[in-house]
């Protein structure tokens, strides 16, 4: 009992250390701890002719220490009056490289998706997150250094015919996607116990163009996080463009999230 005990406590404490690495808007190169898995639970909204908004249930499995795998389903009314089942959709993120020193590491992964939408492609933007149904796949890097971590990444996404009545997809059928985060941990001071409360800040630059059409946007998004006892965060995010020359529902978008983490399972 003690082992297993002793094992729980450093598994969390890691997840602790690294909370900074934790962006509520992209994710890190890093992966959270094999054999543990996490469920949360999102909502997304916006006012345009009447509030919209979208929630989220997903659940995200440590396979290995390499290997990370996400399902999620959607549901919204962004595209009809009331809320409906959109579609779903599964995320592998598989990382390749590590480089840890004292107080620091630098992480490399390679990530895919694939997203299933019975949504009608009426927007600019491909999004795989219950807009659209399409493939996605890119690569993320990530530095931490002490209580500052920065990350970037780079995809590729392809839009795919949906199963409706409405058609293909009007206009660009490829994107190119990109992010650049920083999170910074700001209490506590100092660890004394995995049962601290973490506070982290984020501010995090989301991109998308869609090459050939001069569509493109550049969105800055703050964010806040609360860490409970290393296994339980909740997210607060506002993103608002910098600069929008498409057609989408992202812009100008909060975003409230919930999730809670088994370890050692």
């Amino acid at each position: 009992m003690k082992v297993i005990l002793l094992a729980f406590c450093l598994t969390a404490l890691a997840y602790t250390v690294h909370a900074q690495e934790l962006y509520v808007n992209t994710e890190p190169a890093s992966n959270m701890a094999a054999r543990s898995l996490g469920i949360r639970l999102e909502n997304q909204g916006y006012n345009s002719n009447g509030f919209k908004n979208r929630t989220t249930l997903e659940a995200m499995y440590g396979a290995t220490g390499k290997l990370m795998l996400h399902g999620a389903l959607y549901s919204s009314n962004f595209y009809q009056r009331s809320q409906r089942f959109e579609g779903g959709s599964f995320y592998a993120k598989y990382r390749f490289l590590s480089v840890d020193t004292v107080q620091a590491h630098f992480r490399g992964a390679i990530f895919g998706k694939v997203g299933v939408s019975r949504n009608p492609y009426m927007m600019q933007e491909i999004a795989l997150e219950g807009d659209n149904s399409g493939l996605q796949g890119g690569v993320i890097f990530t530095k931490l250094i002490h209580k500052l971590a920065f990350s970037g990444s780079a995809s590729y996404l392809r839009g795919l015919n949906s199963a409706n009545d409405k058609g293909a997809i009007a206009g660009a059928k490829g994107s190119l996607a990109y992010t650049i985060s920083a999170g910074y941990l700001l209490l506590p001071k100092n660890y004394t116990s995995y049962n601290q409360v973490n506070l982290n800040l984020y501010a995090e630059l989301l991109g998308k163009t869609n090459p050939g059409y001069a569509q493109s946007y550049l969105d800055v998004a703050p964010a806040l996080q609360l860490i409970f006892n290393s296994v339980c965060r909740l997210d607060f995010s506002y993103r608002t463009p910098l600069y929008n020359n498409m057609q989408r529902n992202s812009a100008n978008m909060y975003l409230v999230r919930f999730e809670y983490n088994f370890f050692n399972l």
